[in-house]
């Protein structure tokens, strides 16, 4: 067993990854201080098992990952992997290779591996504690280890000699049982504890017992008492039932004579309810003719009012010549209005230009900026792909330093099975030719039909196979059109959500946009029908013909208040014509505002803190004007305080905030909002159009995208169901395949079975022949194979090593031009980014600018067609007025014929009225004569049914009564049957009164009163005697069960401690055994390297307490050449070291272990002790492995290999390795 290779990634200043292979005999590793050999150590010490951080230098676990440098950042985790040669079975498990690994993370995390296999770190230390590697490492010597044994106590040296002799599994075993013994007293004393309990128990437990059985007597005779008194209790219940089963009959003979005469009078009453049924009809319609008849007249003494009112509207109304603005005047403003458009135009699109502009620039610059961009982000990549190919420098040198070895490896592996493969074949040949001599002939015939039918079969399986993965293929084609199916129909899925959620949007908008409509169309109810009246000279709702700017509805809204609700009209005239329209037809009343009067003053304004009313209105014609005279004091503000400091400096004015409350000297109205104006619905109207244009496009897209996603699910669709077709077809072929196959075996069963009748007895010679073929061909498959793996191996070997060379001056040049990389530098790219955002500044500068100017067209786009249609609106509507007013001449003469009509029908009417009274008060006269017969026959019907609820109700308590006396029969059978198990007949035939009573000496008659004696002293017997546990004579047997359990467990406890303390015992003995054989050796090894190393002098071991082997300690006497001192504290600094190296080499010559590490312990010797240290190395190289840090030439001269260590300028360790002898072959 030896140490064969050990991997660091990111160890301590092991950055990169790097592997050490060492050598069987001594392992030097140089370098200067600093430079990271001591990690080496480290790393050998951390991955089995150290798990102090201070051992390993460090004042925390997380200090071996590598920290990071100045020009490199620090990593996340480290891991060592430790390979070990287990080729002659020292550690204790099957396998020939055993390699370690032991992962741990920034977080603290740690992670343990043996041969890949997740382990504990008690794993990997109980591995090695067996092989003579203990917890402590003994096999490393490091820097402060001298200086430990130094200064170590005598009970410390002999854990030193302990660890070596591997005492410690011994010490465990014995721990582990004092342990078993520690919690075996504890349970030792509870058992104790229990058994005592459970003595002191019984006793009263005993006596509760005794009391139960006294109680079981007396309940047995209290029993009986009580069992005789309900069996008379039941009887007597008998006897009363059947007493008021007898009352019954009585009552229910009288209830069937008041039942027969109620049914009498039910059947007059219904005669005559029949009867009053029949002359209601007549009564109603009596009635109803009269009512209708007078009906008819008040409708035509209404028609006739009717006509007469609508006769004389009508003449006035044709009377009235509509006034309104001239059309002419619509054209010559909406002239004017199409020049300022041109003018806002020419000034949009000077705007544009300069944005053009604006956008170029900015363009530019972000495209030089780019270009910067791409020129660093090159040079980043171009760095970072030169560490990248650095790194796989490194690893390509390594991994062929590995191939190489293992390629020689391997050779002289595949050289030793050529030969035996060769020595097997010659052995199967010869073997082979002597069988055949003794082979029967075989029937040529017959061999031909079996290898015609081997044939078949061969076939036959060819094409199922091929049939088989026509079928696979086919399979894996459906694979893709069904994915393509699913995504179409997940697509389908989502587009048709998107659609219907699109579909609900355009719905919900369409209603918001007709409520809207509605609602404004409505308004007040005058205003609504003056709407309809089609008036001349009303224009229309103000709310519909003004713009307002947004965002200042409700304080516009707040300032007009009710003329906001207002109807235009084009005079004032018009307005008196409207007002006396709707007190005609009573339709309500409506605010009219009249655009007529002159144009508005043109006093000069005051400075004030807002915006004028009048301002953020505009409408057409005259109606403007007279918008700006109901806004012209009006100033809409921020807030109510500035609304108060304008209307104290102003009086005259009215101050409006945007949330509609309106300030005046004189009047102040405000507060939270009563409702929406038509101002307000009116902008929410405008806003509902344009979102459901939105909306509108937004569905046609859904749909679009809805019609391409269901095509593409058809097309998939149709590629699954052709790719399942050719599934099925290849599964047929399949199948036919198989048939094939079974009819060639069928033939193949028929031939083989005709072969076995002839070649039966030659069937063993057959059989040993092809064994014998088989083997010989397989060992010469074998040679060849071998060989050819030899050749390869030593083309391979070759090659490694011929590549090895140009690779490593590869990797010298790489890392030399690392080192000469520079960062590129990013002032430029500043600068562009500068300049780039200064020309985004001025885009959007410009584009502010451009908004501006269209916000400002969009203002006054569409006013002058607006206009334009205002004339032609007007010119109809005057058409239209002087068609109403001939309308209105006809609808008179209509309504006159209609009043003289109505005159003559109320003549004819007033003769039906009459008769149709008479009619009625004759039929009311028969009704009330059936009412008094009626009210007769009720009141004996309710006398009948009076005394029939009484009887009902007798009969009921009677049952009630019956019922309950039932109940308590059944209460006291079901109490017999639960309180003493016995069932009613049983009860009346064991207990009832006619059963004698068991007495002393004979039975006596039951009486009650004696049993109820007899109950009442059984009850007194049971209160004497107390509390009565009725389980305590099953809890007394238990708890004497459980008493001689506790017992018997206590005597095993006893027996157990007995055996652990025999086992300690044991124990000691072995430690005394293998710590004193472990002393006497080291001690004698001690006495001969002491004297070789100091010649002349005398050292030797001594243990402190002799007769106590088990805590005896260990002292060390030296006195070296010329001196007469003993103690170590009095020898020089490096007769001190020389005297603890001694000491340990001691300790590994008398208890080898596979390998030990050395690190610099001779570098306080002289060149003469170090040449004597170096013998002892030499020796030591026979049995173990020795890995050795040190500066010393004269010990690297001892080495079978080198490996050279130094750090580099950015802080990472770098190793070079050399050969310095030949390994000896095995």
């Amino acid at each position: 067993m030896y140490l064969k290779t050990l991997t660091l990634r990111g160890f301590k200043s092991f950055a990169s990854a790097t592997t050490l292979r060492f050598e069987p005999g001594i392992t030097c590793v140089v370098g200067p201080n600093g430079s990271g050999k001591s990690n080496v150590v480290d790393a050998l010490a951390w991955v089995m098992g150290e798990h102090s951080a201070k051992s390993l230098r460090g004042g925390k676990m997380e200090d071996v990952i590598f920290a990071g440098t100045s020009s490199r950042a620090p990593l996340g985790r480290a891991e060592v992997t430790l390979t070990i040669d287990n080729s002659d079975g020292a550690l204790p498990i099957d396998y020939t290779e055993v390699t370690i690994s032991r992962l741990m993370f920034r977080s603290g995390q740690s992670e343990y591996a043996i041969n890949g296999d997740t382990c504990r770190l008690l794993d990997i230390q109980e591995l090695l504690s067996d092989s003579g590697i203990g917890r402590e490492m003994h096999v490393i010597v490091g820097q402060g280890q001298l200086d430990t044994v130094l200064h170590a106590g005598p009970e410390e040296r002999r854990a030193f000699i302990e660890e070596a002799a591997g005492v410690l599994k011994h010490r465990k075993r014995k721990e582990k049982a004092l342990r078993k013994l520690d919690a075996m007293q504890a349970n030792l004393t509870r058992v104790q504890d229990l058994a005592t309990e459970l003595r002191r128990q019984l006793k009263p437990l005993g006596r509760q017992a005794e009391i139960a059985r006294k109680a079981a007597v007396i309940q047995a005779d209290l029993r009986d008492a009580r069992l005789r008194l309900l069996a008379d209790d039941v009887l007597t219940l008998r006897e009363i039932l059947e007493r008021e089963a007898a009352d019954e009959a009585a009552v229910r003979a009288r209830r069937a004579q008041v039942e027969a005469e109620l049914e009498q009078a039910q059947a007059r009453e219904a005669d005559l309810e029949a009867a009053e049924t029949s002359a209601q009809p007549r009564l109603r319609a009596a009635q109803e003719a009269f009512f209708g008849l007078s009906s008819l007249r008040d409708r035509i003494q209404g028609l006739a009012g009717l006509a007469a009112e609508r006769h004389r509207n009508a003449l006035d109304a044709a009377s009235v010549e509509r006034r309104g603005r001239d059309p002419e005047d619509y054209e010559r403003e909406a002239a004017e209005i199409r020049e300022q458009e041109r003018e806002l135009a020419e000034e949009l699109a000077v705007a544009q230009e300069m944005l053009d502009q604006a956008v170029a620039r900015r363009t530019e610059a972000e495209a030089a900026l780019a270009a910067e961009e791409q020129r660093l982000s090159a040079a980043a990549r171009a760095a970072a792909r030169r560490r990248e190919e650095l790194a796989a420098l490194r690893g390509q040198v390594g991994a062929v330093r590995s191939r190489a070895a293992a390629a020689e490896e391997e050779i002289g592996r595949l050289a030793r099975r050529v030969a035996e493969a060769e020595e097997r074949a010659a052995r199967a040949a010869e073997e082979h030719e002597a069988q055949r001599s003794a082979e029967p002939e075989s029937d040529p015939e017959l061999a031909a039909e079996l290898e015609l039918a081997l044939e078949g079969v061969e076939a036959a399986k060819e094409a199922v196979e091929a049939a088989k993965a026509a079928v696979e293929d086919a399979r894996r084609g459906l694979e893709a059109p069904r994915q393509a199916l699913a995504a179409a129909k997940a697509a389908v899925t989502a587009a048709r959500a998107e659609d219907q959620e699109a579909q609900r949007a355009v719905a919900a908008l369409e209603a918001r946009r007709e409520a809207l409509e509605l609602g404004l169309a409505q308004g007040a109810d005058g205003a609504a029908a003056l709407l309809a009246g089609g008036l001349d000279g009303v224009l229309g709702p103000l709310a519909a013909m003004m713009t307002v700017k947004a965002g200042a509805e409700t304080a516009i809204a707040a300032a007009l208040g009710g003329a906001a609700e207002a109807v235009a009209v084009g005079s004032l005239p018009a307005a008196v014509a409207a007002v006396e329209f709707l007190r005609a037809g009573e339709a309500g009343q409506s605010t009219l505002v009249v655009a007529s009067g002159g144009a508005p003053g043109d006093g000069v304004r005051p400075e004030v803190p807002g915006e004028w009313a009048a301002d953020l209105v505009t409408a057409p014609g005259e109606l403007g004007a007279a918008v700006a005279r109901l806004l012209g004091d009006v100033v809409v503000v921020a807030d109510l305080a500035t609304a108060r400091a304008l209307v104290e400096a102003h009086p005259g004015l009215r101050a409006v905030t945007r949330d509609g409350d309106l300030i005046g000297a004189h009047l102040v109205r405000g507060g939270s909002a009563d409702g929406t104006s038509a101002l307000q619905v009116r902008a929410v109207l405008d806003a509902a159009v344009a979102d459901l244009e939105q909306a509108r496009a937004t569905a046609e897209l859904t749909g679009e995208r809805l019609d391409g996603a269901v095509e593409a699910e058809r097309a998939a669709q149709a590629a699954v169901d052709a790719a399942q077709a050719r599934v099925a077809e290849a599964q047929a072929g399949v199948n036919s395949a198989q048939s094939g196959v079974s009819a060639a075996q069928a033939a193949l069963d028929r031939v083989r079975a005709r072969q076995r009748d002839s070649d039966q007895k030659a069937a063993a010679v057959a059989r040993r022949l092809a064994q014998l073929a088989a083997a010989a061909e397989a060992a010469r498959a074998e040679s060849a194979r071998l060989a050819e793996g030899v050749r390869a191996a030593e083309e391979a070997r070759d090659r490694e090593v011929a590549g090895l060379a140009e690779l490593e001056e590869r990797l010298a040049a790489a890392e030399y031009a690392e080192e000469l990389e520079e960062e590129p530098g990013t002032e430029t790219r500043d600068e562009l980014a500068a300049a780039c955002e200064t020309a985004r500044q001025g885009e959007m500068e410009t584009r502010l600018a451009v908004r501006t100017a269209e916000e400002r067209v969009r203002g006054i786009a569409g006013r002058a067609d607006a206009l334009i249609r205002a004339a032609e609106r007007e010119r109809a509507e005057r058409a239209a007025a002087a068609e109403r007013r001939e309308r209105r001449r006809r609808q008179a003469a209509v309504a006159h014929a209609v009043m003289t009509g109505a005159e003559r029908a109320l003549t004819a009417l007033e003769g039906s009225i009459r008769a149709a009274a008479e009619e009625r008060d004759a039929a009311e006269q028969a009704r009330g004569e059936i009412d008094a017969e009626l009210k007769a026959v009720r009141a004996r019907v309710r006398e009948l049914t009076a005394e029939l609820d009484k009887l009902v109700n007798r009969a009921h308590g009677s049952e009630v009564a019956r019922t309950e006396q039932r109940l308590r029969l059944e209460q006291l059978v079901a109490r017999a049957m639960e309180e003493f198990g016995v069932e009613e007949d049983a009860l009346l035939a064991e207990y009832g009164p006619s059963v004698p009573v068991p007495a002393d000496p004979e039975p006596v008659p039951y009486v009650r009163e004696e049993q109820e004696k007899r109950a009442r002293a059984a009850e007194r017997q049971m209160a004497q005697l107390g509390k009565v546990n009725p389980l305590a004579l099953e809890e007394f047997a238990a708890l004497e069960e459980r008493h001689a359990f506790l017992t018997s467990q206590l005597e095993d406890l006893k027996k157990t401690r007995r055996d652990l303390l025999l086992v300690v015992k044991e124990v000691d003995e072995r430690v005394e055994q293998v710590f004193a054989a472990a002393f006497e050796d080291v001690a004698r090894e001690f006495e001969t390297i002491f004297t070789r190393v100091f010649p002349g002098g005398e050292g030797r071991l001594l243990l402190t307490d002799p007769s106590d082997m088990l805590t005896t300690g260990v002292e060390v006497e030296a006195r070296p050449p010329g001196k007469k001192v003993k103690r170590l504290s009095l020898l020089s600094g490096g007769e001190r070291s020389l005297t603890a190296v001694a000491f340990l080499i001691s300790i590994f010559k008398a208890r080898p272990s596979p390998f030990y590490v050395m690190d610099e312990v001779e570098a306080a010797l002289d060149d003469t002790n170090t040449q004597r240290l170096l013998t002892l190395f030499e020796e030591l190289r026979q049995s173990s492995q020795l890995i050795v840090i040190t500066h010393q030439k004269r010990t690297m001269e001892i080495a079978d290999a080198l490996y050279g260590v130094s750090m580099r300028g950015d802080g990472v360790t770098q190793v070079v390795s050399q050969r310095l002898r030949e390994r000896e072959p095995a």
